[in-house]
């Protein structure tokens, strides 16, 4: 009889991996760190930087749903911090158009204190 051929691993691309081995990969290598972790990555057949890019992307897959809720909050200050400008522009463009309009007056009737005559001037 012969003895199983022990199963040997071909490294494949990083490409080539499944979501959810790469995510064991990750818990497998979570607390590994010098020769044990290159150990693992050799056995795998993955580098370090690949391992960083999936547990970026892990790590922003989980988090979709905290920056949306950021991001809502955001977009609620921004929406606001917008009403108030156009509040404020509103008013400012009253303000200048009754200066302009009493400066019109002004120059249309004058200044009531220089053209009346007082009853004293008689």
């Amino acid at each position: 009889m012969s003895k199983p051929k022990p199963s040997v691993r071909v490294p494949r691309r990083p490409g080539e991996w499944k979501p959810e081995e790469k995510l064991l990969l990750l818990a497998q290598a979570e607390g590994l760190a010098g020769e044990a972790l290159g150990e693992l990555l050799r056995r795998e057949g993955v580098h370090e930087a690949d391992l960083g890019e999936w547990r970026s992307a892990a790590l922003v897959a989980l988090g979709t749903r905290s920056k949306t809720s950021a991001v809502s909050a955001d977009a609620r200050r921004v929406r606001e911090l917008e009403r108030e400008l156009l509040r404020k522009d509103r008013a400012l463009a009253e303000t200048a158009a009754l200066l302009v309009l009493k400066k019109k007056v002004q120059e249309y009737w004058g200044d009531e204190d220089d053209s009346t005559k007082k009853e004293t001037d008689k």
